[in-house]
């Protein structure tokens, strides 16, 4: 199993540290997580996880470094832990809003790093439970680094690679798309209350309901319209409620957040 250090031992370094534990890809003592207050780490110690305060020393004999650390934080952390990179590692950011190219900017003018492979990541929140959309572009890597990058992120969720200038777009779709999902759901147990149901069997209806209708999309590979037409009869209620919800404005808003959304993130 590769070695793994993760720069950042915030929420999201503590999650991918779990979830990669608990899928058994790999062994907590061949982890180390960083953070200057270490003694926030001491479950992921307990657990066999080596915790250090140290980025540079950190980094030394670690096959995979992942940067899970703030926008902010990036040019001097990079700084910091790349007199001790060499080409064999594999570094993978995902630092929102921050390019490959922008890494091997600072690594050039730091120590004139050439040939490391890097890896972008854009997972969200469901990363949590290992239920993570995790997309992933790179430069300069062959099919063996971007098959073990693909299989760390497919223990926590699944993956899709795709080109960096897309990178913003899966942003919107992929990590602000939980949100937009959370807020149909909600929709959906606000309804759930008005016609009847209490608070907890609504948000339990509206979860599975989700989850499931997902499900089928992942598992069957069909188009959402293929599933519509199996649940819609004529003068039937489903279609009822279907156009009384597009009549209101249901695709062309979402549709609206989502361009509205990538704006703001080009800007």
């Amino acid at each position: 199993m590769a070695k793994i250090t993760i720069i950042g031992g915030g929420n999201l370094g503590t999650a991918i540290a779990e979830g990669l534990i608990s899928s058994k890809h790999t062994k907590a003592s061949d982890i180390t997580v960083t953070r200057r207050n270490v003694s926030l780490l001491d479950a992921l110690k307990k657990q066999g996880v080596k915790i250090e305060s140290d980025n540079s020393k950190a980094v030394k004999g670690a096959e995979l470094i992942l940067l899970c650390v703030k926008p902010f934080q990036i040019k001097d952390v990079v700084k910091e832990i790349a007199p001790s990179l060499h080409s064999k590692q594999i570094l993978i950011s995902v630092v929102s809003s921050v390019s490959i190219q922008d890494i091997e900017d600072i690594l050039r003018k730091k120590k004139n790093e050439s040939g490391m492979s890097i890896f972008r990541a854009m997972p969200n929140t469901a990363i949590a439970i290992s239920e993570s959309m995790t997309c992933i572009s790179y430069n300069n890597a062959n099919s063996k680094q971007i098959q073990t990058v693909c299989q760390l992120f497919d223990k926590l969720g699944k993956t899709v690679v795709i080109e960096e200038k897309l990178m913003e777009a899966a942003t919107i779709i992929g990590a602000c798309g939980t949100a937009f999902a959370m807020r149909y759901i909600r929709a959906n147990i606000q309804g759930g209350i008005e016609i009847g149901f209490d608070a907890n069997t609504a948000r339990t209806i509206v979860a599975q309901t989700v989850k499931g209708a997902a499900d089928l999309l992942i598992k069957k590979g069909t188009h959402p319209e293929q599933e519509i037409d199996k649940v819609t009869t004529p003068k039937g209620v489903t279609i009822t409620g279907l156009n009384e919800m597009e009549h209101n404005g249901l695709s062309s808003s979402l549709i609206k957040g989502i361009t509205e959304a990538y704006k703001k993130i080009g800007k």
